[in-house]
Formats: structure tokens, sequence, C-alpha cells
């Protein structure tokens, strides 16, 4: 009888963590859609952030709410996981540089943030 209640917690557990992951990828996406600019940082910081945001966003509102359970499922959960990554993106932003430059750097390349296009010669075959 005890080994049944533990497969159901473990398994219970396990759909729980594969929708936080489902949803913090969708999230992390969304926040980065809402979020203008370019991203240091490829898929894999999009899903950590995005699972951060939906730990972030519903662990709020689960405090402020007890006894009551959100999961980034309900609309409520969507929109504060968002909440979260946006706000993660924006201290992940914030340390990598894209807000400030330190150091002694000119303003004219401070401000031409672009990054150079290569040239790629054209290429000629010979048949």
């Amino acid at each position: 009888m005890e080994a049944a209640g533990f497969a159901q917690q473990a398994q219970a557990l396990t759909n729980d963590v594969l929708v936080w992951v489902g949803f913090g990828t969708i999230v992390g996406l969304l926040a980065k859609a809402i979020m203008p600019g370019r991203d240091p940082g490829g898929a894999v910081a999009t899903l950590l952030m995005g699972i951060g945001g939906v730990v972030i966003g519903c662990g709020v509102v689960s405090y402020f709410y007890e006894g009551q359970r959100i999961t980034p499922i309900s609309p409520l959960g969507l929109v504060v996981a968002t909440g979260g990554a946006f706000v993660l993106l924006f201290f992940y932003r914030l340390l990598g540089g894209y807000f400030f430059v330190e150091g002694d750097v000119p303003v004219a390349r401070r401000l031409s943030r672009r990054r150079r296009r290569r040239r790629y010669d054209a290429v000629a075959y010979d048949d």
C-alpha cells in the first residue's frame, strides 16, 4: 500500500517538472519576444530563463495567496511567469553589459552596438 502512494507521488512530481519545463520554454520565448533588442544567450539560456521565470512568478503569487497552488498552465500563472522571465531577462542583459559599458570607451563606439557583417567573396568554380 505504501509503495502505491510513493509511485503516485513520484508520478505527480515528474508531471509537474515536465509541465514547468515545457511552459518555461514557452515563457522564455515570450519574454524574449516582448523585450526588444538582441539577447546575449541562446536556446539553453532561454530555457533556463523561462524555468526561472516560472519558479519566481508562480512562487511569488503562491506566497501572497496562501494555501492556493498556482501552476503555469493557468492564465494567471502564464502572466506572472512571463513577468518573472521578463525580470530575469532584464537582469541578464544588465549583467551582460547590454545597458551599461564599463571603462573608458569613446562615446561614438559606445553608441554603435551593431556587429560588422562579414563580406564573403564570390567564389568562381571552374567546370
